[in-house]
């Protein structure tokens, strides 16, 4: 009898002794567990945060892809591109180089670049101007000073305040694109100049100068080439 309950008290031992160590082998799996899960959510926070925290690649991209003659404007841009296909006067080349050195590199404009660098008058430069700001730019062909009169030439190579007054009204501040640049804008000079029509039958000024190819950007403006040179209102 006493050999039994000795026996009995053997199993029981056991028993509790297997019970315990099972249960101690499940606490240290559900640790570990616990542990793992804790570590990815860990993970998929960093994640995330990295993805938000990353910049707008397509944003950045498009901008850097944007096409300068996108926006070109005026029956004569077809001609112009073939005329300078590639090279710093083409509408590429412009979109690189801050207006006065843009239109100096364009052949379609010698005359407009001696008039604005002081070589038609030495006491009228504006380069330093145009540079500065941001404008849009009504901007003669050589063809539009060439149909001036001599005695309206000799009259600009002579007085300062004449020349200067008729470029700033060539000149608008802030950079107006071909969908917004009809209606009245105040010019440079200081007076109204008045834009009509769209797309390719947008005429500038009084004079009703044609815009050749409109929306040419240039580093810091927005060129327009016209056909004729603008005169401002007597003051």
């Amino acid at each position: 009898m006493e050999l039994l309950k000795r026996r009995n008290l053997s199993v029981f031992g056991l028993a509790a002794v297997t019970m315990f160590s099972l249960a101690a082998c499940g606490g240290g799996n559900t640790s570990t567990a616990s542990e793992a899960e804790t570590a990815e959510a860990s993970e998929t926070s960093e994640s995330s945060t990295m993805e938000s925290s990353a910049p707008e690649a397509s944003g950045e991209a498009s901008g850097e892809a944007m096409d300068p003659a996108a926006n070109l404007v005026g029956p004569g841009c077809a001609d112009y591109a073939e005329m300078v296909p590639d090279g710093d006067g083409s509408v590429a080349g412009m979109a690189e180089a801050p207006v006065a050195e843009a239109a100096s590199n364009n052949p379609l404009l010698t005359q407009l670049t001696a008039a604005v660098s002081g070589e038609l008058n030495p006491e009228v430069n504006l380069v330093d101007t145009l540079n500065g700001g941001e404008f849009t730019v009504f901007a003669p062909v050589d063809e539009a000073f060439e149909a001036l009169d001599t005695a309206t030439v000799e009259s600009l190579q002579t007085d300062a305040d004449l020349l200067s007054g008729i470029l700033t009204y060539h000149v608008v501040e802030g950079q107006l694109a071909p969908d917004e640049v009809a209606g009245k804008h105040t010019t440079v000079n200081g007076a109204e100049l008045t834009v009509e029509g769209e797309g390719d039958a947008i005429t500038v000024g009084e004079e009703g100068a044609a815009v050749i190819c409109g929306g040419v950007q240039t580093a810091n403006a927005t060129v327009y080439l016209i056909d004729a040179i603008l005169m401002p209102p007597a003051q």
